[in-house]
């Protein structure tokens, strides 16, 4: 797919769409572009400026797809869900074969794998695609994860390196493995963040109603962090929020404390639990905001429960240690997932790859990601990041403000529910022999499930059956 060929459609100028369509304008490919809406199409045109010389503007899809050249590769950037099928449903009748149909927005990694079948069943190319950076990175260059057939990545591929976030000159963006593969770890990706969003807040809360600082001075410690171990995205934007103002105010107390969601926090965990995993941390993040949009019952909560947050005061390098160890359990419990997602469809996923390619682009874009890679790439007892000897090290060293920050948080009534899963999950992890031997006598009392032997005899009854 050379830059001379006038064989790239994108279908879907939201927010995302647009951004990514002149992203691929500016690195010199021609576009074909169409969306549901007329207008919509005539205000990109208008913006697009001088790009708009390699644009090719359609009223709809079908349009588009009948005056493309072949090969043709369709990106869809609508919604997730039924707007995707119908796309697809519209487009099979309209191409030939060798032609690709992409799917680049958000997608539960189960539509992929079922859209893949269809779509090769009518002789045709599908690629599920996650792109993550937000409108900013869509624009200038987001992360890529692809997932397809190796000859699919090949075809699209000088596209999508040219597209992509570079990290030391090398692009952010890979062929992941087959069918849902790019869009479960685009998933997953969405999941730690969820996690580390949390995280962070559940610090600022701590910072700010249980030590009493204002949002300004909070956020200049965020800004300090961010040349530190915990530099990242999230850590910086979050300097910069904190420290912006409304009119007289601090900015985010303009704002309703009700967070959004669209899905994929839910999608992660859903899915490690149907593989046995559990991603504590991200667990809880995803609690968290639905607690959140319950804003009504939360203030008649406060009015009969007390709503009582005591005072915190502990020095900022407890939160940074904190921060930084629950952090590095919300990613191994994230990589937890993609393991065992890697095992169970049999994808091949190269974990450190995985995390080259979010180093740049991406909202979990972070410092911590350079150690994951060089983790993966070395020795890794029980395959597990958190006990590799550089993390593990790490852990040790930070523990002990997490549990002080955890502490101190539970006592004076403050919710942390991201870092005190974080902890439980250090703890459960640092003990070889935990409580779950009750849990397993009950079952077999209460309904005969026999329990393993300490001596490895499976199948086993308690007593209370002689």
């Amino acid at each position: 797919m050379g830059k001379s060929l006038a064989n790239l459609g994108l279908y879907g100028l939201g927010t995302m769409g647009s951004a990514l369509a002149l992203n691929i304008l500016d690195n010199g490919f021609a576009l074909h572009v169409s969306n549901r809406t007329d207008s919509v199409v005539a205000d990109f045109v208008d913006e697009a400026g001088n790009l708009a010389a390699r644009l090719t503007p359609h009223n709809d899809l079908d349009q588009m797809a009948r005056d493309m050249p072949s090969p043709r590769a369709i990106i869809l950037m609508v919604p997730a869900g039924a707007p995707v099928d119908d796309a697809i449903t519209r487009l099979i009748p309209l191409l030939d074969k060798g032609d690709t149909i992409i799917d680049a927005g958000n997608a539960d990694f189960n539509d992929p794998r079922r859209r893949t079948e269809t779509v090769e069943a009518a002789g045709l190319t599908f690629i599920g695609m996650g792109v993550s950076g937000g409108e900013e990175g869509a624009r200038h260059g987001p992360s890529i994860m692809v997932g397809g057939t190796a000859q699919a990545w090949d075809a699209i591929r000088p596209m999508i390196d040219a597209i992509a976030a570079k990290f030391d000159g090398a692009p952010c963006a890979d062929h992941l493995g087959p069918d849902g593969a790019g869009h479960f770890v685009k998933t997953v990706h969405n999941g730690i963040e969820y996690a580390d969003m949390q995280l962070i807040a559940e610090v600022y809360g701590l910072m700010r109603y249980g030590a009493g600082r204002n949002p300004a001075d909070i956020g200049k410690v965020f800004a300090a962090w961010d040349k530190g171990p915990l530099q990242s995205y999230l850590v910086e934007i979050t300097g910069i929020v904190l420290q912006a103002v409304s009119g007289d105010k601090p900015a985010v107390d303009i704002i309703q404390d009700k967070a959004g969601q669209k899905g994929t926090g839910r999608w992660t965990v859903i899915e490690a639990l149907k593989m046995g995993q559990s991603a504590s941390t991200i667990e809880a993040a995803v609690a968290a905001r639905g607690w959140s949009a319950e804003k009504e019952t939360r203030s008649v909560g406060e009015g009969i429960l007390g709503g009582h947050r005591g005072a915190v005061s502990l020095p900022d390098g407890d939160y940074e240690q904190a921060l930084l160890a629950a952090r590095i359990i919300a990613y191994a419990q994230g990589f937890r997932i993609l393991s065992a997602a890697s095992e169970t469809y049999d994808w091949a996923l190269d974990f450190a790859r995985i995390a080259e390619i979010w180093r740049a682009g991406c909202i979990i874009r972070s410092a911590l990601l350079d150690d994951i890679s060089a983790a993966f790439r070395g020795d890794m007892p029980q395959g597990q990041l958190f006990l590799t000897p550089a993390f593990a090290n790490t852990l040790k060293a930070a523990i002990p403000a997490l549990r002080r920050v955890a502490g101190a948080a539970i006592a004076a009534g403050h919710p942390v529910p991201a870092l005190t899963a974080a902890l439980a999950f250090v703890d459960t992890m640092a003990q070889a022999r935990g409580t779950t031997d009750l849990v397993q006598a009950q079952r077999d009392f209460f309904g005969r499930h026999g329990f393993e032997h300490i001596d490895g005899r499976k199948g086993q009854h308690g007593p209370w059956w002689d």
